[in-house]
C-alpha cells in the first residue's frame, strides 16, 4: 500500500474525539502492511497528549503506532489524570494489540524526607505511579475526587509559575487562558507546555530580537542563545532548565505538605484497582545508593512493581558516566526480580526526539530484556484479567489464590499477558461471559505455558 496516510495519522491525534474514531475506523479498514521484528519490543510507559507528548500523540495514535510497528505491548502513562484510559483499551480492542493504561504522579517519601531520590535536588519528593487501570473512578466516588485534586494541584502550582515568569520577564509573555489552555484536550497543561508557549511567544513578539531578549534574561552570550536556538528542543530544556528548575526565577521549592502521602497513594491506586509501581530515575542520588533497601521498604508498605525509564541509563555518551549508569540499571533490575516486583519500562515519549521504543538488541538492554518483557506481560495479564474476570494483581481473589507464592503469580499473569492479542471477537465473547468463566477460559489457555 503505496497511499499517503498523513492526513489521517494526524486526524488520530485531533483533539475532537469523534475525529479520532472516525480516522481509526478508516484505518482498520485499510490493507496496510506492518513492520516486522525479531523478537518482543514493548513501549510501557507513553505520556498521551492528555498531559505531555512529544509528538502530539492521542491515545488512539499511540495504539495505531504499536500496532503498526508490531509492538508486542504497549501502555499509556499520563501525568496526574486517567483521561487517556478509556479511549486507549478502547482502541487497542479494536486493532488487537496488548496493552495497559498507567498514571504518575509525585508523592512524599517520609522515610526518604531528607534524602533526594528520584525528583532532583527535592529531598522526600517521589515519582509514583499506578499500573494498569482498566477504567475511571465512578464520577461521584471519593476516588475520583482524590485523582481530580492532583489535577488541580498541579494546574494551581502551573499558574503560579506562569506569573513568577511573566514578573521575571517584565511583561506578560503568556497568559493561561489564552496560550496554555488550548494546547491541551482536557485542560492538564504541562511544564513542558508552558516552556513551548513562551518560546513561542517571545519568538512571535521580538522577531529577530528574541535571540538579544534571552541572552540578557538567561545573562548568556549572544552567540551561545543563537547556537542554542538552532535546537529547538534543546533550546527549550534550556529555558526550562534556567527559568523553571531549582535555582530559577519561577522555580517552586515543594513543600511536602503539598504532595499526597505514599501510604495514600497506595491505598488509592489499590482501591482502583491498580498495582502501586515505584518509579526509579538513575541509582546516583543519595535516595538510590542502596536499590534492595529502598525496595524493602516499599514492599512493606504495598508496592508491588517499579518503573525504570531504560534510555536515560545506558543511551549515554559519556563512557564514565554510561557505565556507571549502566552498572546501577542491572543491579535495580536484579534487585527488583530478586523481590519478584515486575518491572515496567518505556521511553516516556515527552519530548520530541525519543525514541518510539527502547532498543532491545543493545547490549545493556539485551542483557535483562527478560525481566523487562516479562513485566510488560505481567502489566498485560493483569489488565485482561482485571477487565474481563475480577482478578487483579493486587486484588483479593489473586492474595487468596496465590497468597506468599508471588513468583506463581507473576508467571501466571505474565502468561496471560503473553497470549496472543485479542482479536476483537474475543473481547466481545468476553464482555459478554461471567467474570468466573473468564478466569477459567484464560487459565486453561495458558496451561501449557506455565
Amino acid at each position: 500500500m503505496t497511499e499517503d496516510l498523513t492526513p489521517l495519522l494526524d486526524q488520530l491525534n485531533d483533539f475532537d474525539p469523534e475525529v479520532r474514531a472516525e480516522a481509526l475506523a478508516e484505518l482498520q479498514s485499510m490493507d496496510i502492511s506492518r513492520k516486522s521484528l525479531k523478537q518482543p519490543h514493548v513501549n510501557m510507559h507513553c505520556h498521551t497528549f492528555h498531559s505531555y507528548n512529544g509528538y502530539g500523540s492521542s491515545p488512539s495514535r499511540l495504539a495505531w503506532e504499536a500496532w503498526a510497528k508490531s509492538w508486542y505491548g504497549i501502555a499509556t502513562c499520563d501525568f496526574d489524570v486517567l483521561d487517556s484510559v478509556p479511549e486507549f483499551l478502547e482502541a487497542a480492542d479494536k486493532i488487537s494489540i496488548r496493552a495497559a493504561a498507567h498514571m504518575e504522579t509525585r508523592v512524599f517519601f517520609k522515610e526518604y524526607a531528607d534524602q533526594v531520590i528520584n525528583s532532583p535536588g527535592e529531598p522526600g519528593i517521589f515519582y509514583f505511579m499506578g499500573s494498569g487501570f482498566t477504567e475511571l473512578p465512578a464520577e461521584d466516588s471519593e476516588d475520583a475526587q482524590k485523582i481530580a485534586a492532583l489535577k488541580t494541584t498541579a494546574q494551581a502550582r502551573n499558574q503560579t509559575v506562569i506569573g513568577l515568569l511573566n514578573g521575571f520577564l517584565g511583561e506578560t509573555v503568556i497568559d493561561y487562558a489564552e496560550h496554555i489552555l488550548p494546547m491541551t484536550p482536557t485542560g492538564n497543561p504541562t511544564e513542558r507546555h508552558i516552556v513551548q508557549a513562551l518560546d513561542e511567544q517571545i519568538a512571535a513578539t521580538k522577531g529577530s530580537g528574541a535571540t538579544a531578549f534571552w541572552a540578557d534574561k538567561l545573562g548568556l552570550d549572544s552567540n551561545a542563545v543563537a547556537s542554542a536556538q538552532t535546537d529547538t528542543n534543546g533550546f527549550r530544556d534550556l529555558l526550562r532548565s534556567k527559568l523553571m528548575k531549582s535555582g530559577g526565577p519561577a522555580y517552586i521549592q515543594p513543600d511536602p505538605a503539598s504532595f499526597p502521602a505514599l501510604e495514600d497513594m497506595i491505598s488509592l491506586f489499590k482501591s482502583c484497582e491498580a498495582i502501586p509501581t515505584a518509579a526509579w530515575l538513575d541509582g546516583t542520588s543519595e535516595g538510590e545508593s542502596n536499590p534492595t533497601e529502598q525496595l524493602e521498604c516499599l514492599k512493606a508498605k504495598g508496592v508491588a512493581a517499579v518503573n525504570i525509564i531504560p534510555d536515560r541509563n545506558w543511551n549515554i555518551d559519556d563512557p564514565d558516566e554510561r557505565n556507571r549508569k549502566i552498572e546501577n540499571f542491572h543491579a535495580y533490575v536484579q534487585a527488583a526480580d530478586k523481590l519478584h516486583m515486575p518491572i515496567n519500562v518505556g521511553t516516556e515519549l515527552n519530548k520530541p526526539g525519543q525514541r518510539w521504543m527502547d532498543e532491545f538488541t543493545a547490549e545493556p538492554m539485551a542483557r535483562v530484556a527478560p525481566s523487562l518483557i516479562r513485566g510488560a506481560e505481567i502489566m498485560i495479564g493483569h489488565t485482561r484479567l482485571s477487565r474481563f474476570a475480577g482478578v487483579t494483581y493486587c486484588g483479593a481473589k489473586a492474595e487468596a489464590e496465590f497468597g506468599t507464592n508471588i513468583d506463581l503469580k507473576n508467571r501466571v499473569f505474565a502468561a496471560i499477558g503473553a497470549l496472543p492479542p485479542f482479536q476483537p471477537a474475543v473481547v466481545g465473547y468476553l464482555k459478554r461471559m461471567e467474570p468466573e468463566h473468564n478466569y477459567a477460559y484464560m487459565r486453561e489457555s495458558i496451561k501449557d505455558r506455565l
